[in-house]
């Protein structure tokens, strides 16, 4: 489930040297909403976590700072979770 480097992942610094991808780590691809396009870190998530999906945090969503977006994962494809909308 590695990614490219050269991509932000969820959660870096904008001034972060390193924001892309790292050897040894898995990520989910965001799709949709706010988080569209980055990367989410799932080292070390089991089948449980990955199919409950991730509720992130999130300044750009419909509830503003402190709500959060909610990603789950793509039916049949393992590399994305889409948005599913947002909650406070």
């Amino acid at each position: 489930m590695g990614k490219p480097r050269g991509r932000r992942i969820y959660g870096a610094d904008h001034d972060d040297p390193e924001p892309g991808p790292q050897p040894g780590h898995s990520y989910m691809e965001l799709v949709g909403g706010p988080q569209d396009g980055l990367l989410l870190d799932i080292t070390g998530w089991g089948p449980d976590d990955l199919a409950e999906g991730a509720a992130l945090i999130s300044e750009g969503g419909h509830y503003g700072a402190g709500g959060r977006a909610l990603y789950g994962p793509r039916a049949g494809d393992a590399l994305y979770f889409d948005w599913e909308g947002d909650c406070p």
